[in-house]
């Protein structure tokens, strides 16, 4: 049997969403800025697919733009709070994503702050505003959801303290967005970020949303494409199968939600029950974590450090991490910044819609193998 539980890295493209970008391959190849009627045609493919998107999420077309993925965005947001709003200071977390904080280090020309946070993850919202009590032009720039551990942030007291001190506020939405209903009117942030392979949709594209109150220049220069704030032909096929995607995933999206947080809540529960000592990194709550994410932490055993190859040889994909740090020996950021025991085995596994119960007793009876060196059958 294989089963793929990781997730959070990347997910299975749906039908639908194949079959729309298929249709729109073969019947629009135009230039969206030629004139002709070819490039009008693939321009308005374009902006129908934006009007979708900026009413899923509240937005107004003219407030998404379109990029190559998350990472993209959120480097585009920084270096707009930066370059164009003038911010001289970058209020963040150690357990962000690297898209974020690899932007953070080295020689800036700004200040950077760490907000303090607890050992299951969760921001010090008390700490946040005594930093920002420093008057300086800053950007608060937290993740909604960790991608390894998790845990959620409370946006929307984020957003609060940084209307109340003036300041711009960033999320990294890469792991939630098309996993909640997110309105941008509530959400209160200047910048969201969206990767539309994580909802099923296509690797290459997803949005930056910019609050119609911030002027940006473009980090990407070479046209005029996305009203002039980023350069390059547009992705045509790309961003037809995100706004599929995030349709998609917006429908029944409750349904969505009770079905993978029933099979977390299970794997948790069995994984209590069967391996003495095991324990889970960052918050377990349903209205603290994110739903479609386990990060397990296993008692020490024999060959633990093969634990995910292992894992690997009887068809279970999981990873110890984020996928953009596969092959890395220095071990995982997000675990050190939360002090957790990085000598302990840990996995993470992730779910999606297409998660059954049946693959998750299948992981649950190969986890008591490898660990309890339990015989199968």
């Amino acid at each position: 049997m294989r089963v793929y539980l990781d997730n959070a890295a990347t997910t299975p493209m749906a039908t639908e969403v194949i079959d729309e970008m298929t249709n729109v391959m073969k019947a629009q190849f135009g230039n969206p800025s030629s004139t002709h009627a070819f490039g009008r045609e693939a321009r308005g493919v374009i902006e129908v697919a934006r009007r979708k998107i900026a009413k899923l999420i509240g937005a107004e077309p003219k407030e998404v733009v379109f990029t190559s993925g998350g990472t993209e965005a959120d480097n585009m947001a920084i270096i707009c709070a930066v370059e164009d709003l003038g911010v001289t200071r970058v209020i963040s977390t150690t357990i962000e994503h690297h898209a974020v904080g690899h932007c953070l280090n080295g020689d800036q020309p700004f200040k950077v702050d760490y907000v303090r946070v607890s050992d299951t993850g969760r921001v010090d919202l008390a700490h946040l505003e005594d930093l920002l009590q420093d008057d300086q032009k800053t950007l608060v720039s937290l993740m909604h959801a960790n991608n390894e551990i998790g845990t959620l942030l409370d946006a929307e007291a984020v957003s609060a303290l940084c209307k109340k001190y003036n300041a711009y506020f960033h999320s990294d939405t890469v792991q939630t967005m098309g996993h909640y209903t997110i309105d941008v009117n509530t959400f209160g942030a200047d910048f969201l970020t969206c990767s539309a392979h994580k909802f099923h949709g296509p690797k290459g594209i997803g949005f930056l949303y910019v609050s119609k109150e911030v002027k940006m220049s473009p980090m990407i220069q070479g046209g005029s494409q996305e009203r002039g704030m980023r350069g390059g032909t547009e992705n045509i096929t790309g961003i037809v199968g995100l706004a599929k995607a995030l349709e998609l995933a917006n429908t029944d999206i409750l349904e969505h939600q009770e079905h993978v947080q029933g099979l977390k809540t299970y794997m948790m529960a069995q994984l209590i029950a069967r391996i003495p000592g095991v324990n889970f990194h960052g918050e377990t709550s349903p209205d603290k974590s994110l739903y479609t994410v386990l990060n397990v932490c296993f008692p020490p055993f024999e060959n633990k450090s093969m634990l995910l190859f292992l894992l690997d040889l009887d068809g279970i994909a999981s990873s110890g991490g984020s996928a953009c740090t596969s092959g890395a020996s220095v071990g995982s950021h997000v675990l050190r910044g939360i002090q957790a025991d990085i000598n302990r085995p840990n996995a993470r596994f992730s779910f999606s819609r297409y998660t059954t119960m049946e693959e998750i007793n299948y992981v649950l009876e190969i986890i008591e193998k490898i660990v309890l060196a339990v015989p199968v059958g």
